[in-house]
């Protein structure tokens, strides 16, 4: 019965899977395989009777046959001239000035081709390069452009966690990864923290984003206000690796509650919240005895105080003047004289406006009409029935004239 294989052209690349047919194979051992770009050596790393659920039965092709001690002696030549290649290349790509990087070449098991895989910040005008090339090794040539992840896949590397990088490690395809998983999970955005040795997100953010998007729909949203069997509460954070939510009531210290056990904390609407015991009431301080007084320099001897000015009423007359004086006697005060009035002035009578009363003193050569015209002029208001002035024109001097 045949068996499915999991093989794998070099250590950091992809697993295709093939059919063993006739053949019995174990796991380490070479196979040499039909590609479409011609023969291949690889070596199987998975050996299982069923195929995986995402591959169709029709991709699966059968290997061609066990590799011998032949095979491995042309794979190890291949080897060693992959990097004499990569020592070639990059003399060139200095000598021409080329604004690249090589990361790593590879030769086919059939040597019909030979791809150079290289990192530049754009495009390269490298044709003079792949002319150097296919002089220097008469076969296909090809130079593929990668990006800084594969990059780092092919050279390895030692992430933030002290080991070997996942996509040097396990990985085969890159998930993408967004800075929206980085929040979901309460990481500090902090580029050095979330970043790997390549510059980008670290891989391993989508490993566990499914398990943290299934905790955040169980979990109740952060801030917001519930009514539970502790009263009235506000959520204030929720943990993932405890699977707990934690709480902080109106009164008294935050509670920590399992996830599971949350929806049995929630009150119902039309439910009353149970009450929190009543705290004891404190016990009422004594009041504080009053001190006495110091009597004041302005009180008398029996301790009242004098009546000022201002509180006394409107003037009394006479007889009760009398009544007062008798009863500040039977007292002990003494009398306090009266205030005297000072005399008003007499008003004097109005004297009439001798310049109204007295007439005008007539002007020689004047008649008494113009007299009772000017008269009427001085009485009436201003400006109301005089004349308009007119306005004197000053004359201009000879000398300005000139």
């Amino acid at each position: 019965m045949s068996q499915v294989l999991g093989v794998k052209f070099n250590d950091f690349g992809q697993i295709y899977y093939f059919s063993s047919g006739p053949f019995v194979v174990r796991e380490g051992q070479d196979v040499i395989v039909k590609t479409e770009q011609g023969m291949g050596l690889g070596k199987v790393f998975i050996v299982q009777q069923d195929l995986p659920s995402d591959i169709p039965e029709e991709s699966v092709k059968t290997i061609y046959r066990l590799a011998n001690e032949e095979d491995i002696a042309t794979e190890q030549e291949n080897r060693d001239l992959s990097k004499d290649a990569f020592k070639f290349c990059r003399e060139c790509i200095d000598r021409q000035n080329l604004d690249m990087k090589l990361v790593d070449v590879e030769v086919f098991f059939d040597r019909s081709k030979m791809v150079f895989y290289f990192t530049a910040p754009g495009r390269i005008d490298f044709r003079e390069l792949v002319k150097d090339l296919v002089k220097e090794y008469r076969t296909r040539i090809e130079l593929r452009q990668i990006g800084v992840r594969h990059e780092t896949q092919m050279l390895g590397a030692i992430g933030n966690c002290g080991q070997l990088c996942c996509c040097r490690r396990f990985m085969r395809k890159f998930m993408p990864v967004t800075i929206r998983m980085a929040k979901e999970q309460n990481l500090f955005l902090n580029p050095t923290k979330i970043s790997g040795i390549c510059g980008r997100l670290l891989c391993c953010l989508s490993f566990e984003q499914d398990n943290y998007e299934d905790f955040h729909k169980r979990s109740p949203k952060v801030g917001k206000k519930y009514n539970t069997v502790h009263g009235r509460v506000r959520v204030a954070r929720t943990n993932f690796f405890r699977s707990t939510v934690t709480v902080a009531p109106e009164h008294g210290d935050e509670i920590e509650i399992d996830l599971d056990e949350w929806p049995e904390q929630i009150v119902q609407e039309g439910e009353e919240p149970a009450r929190r015991p009543a705290k004891p009431a404190r016990p009422a301080k004594p009041a504080k005895q009053a001190k006495p007084r110091k009597p004041s320099p302005e009180r008398d001897r029996d301790g009242e105080q004098p009546v000022s000015a201002e509180s006394k009423g409107p003037e009394p007359s006479k007889e009760s003047s009398g009544d007062a004086s008798e009863n500040d006697e039977r007292r002990g005060r003494p009398q306090r004289p009266e205030k005297k009035k000072r005399p008003s002035r007499p008003r004097q009578p109005e004297q009439p406006d001798s310049k109204q009363e007295q007439p005008e003193d007539k002007k020689p050569g004047q008649s008494e009409d113009e007299s009772g015209k000017k008269a009427e002029r001085k009485g009436s208001p201003k400006g109301k029935g005089r004349p308009p002035r007119r306005r004197r024109r000053k004359k201009s001097s000879p000398s300005k004239k000139k």
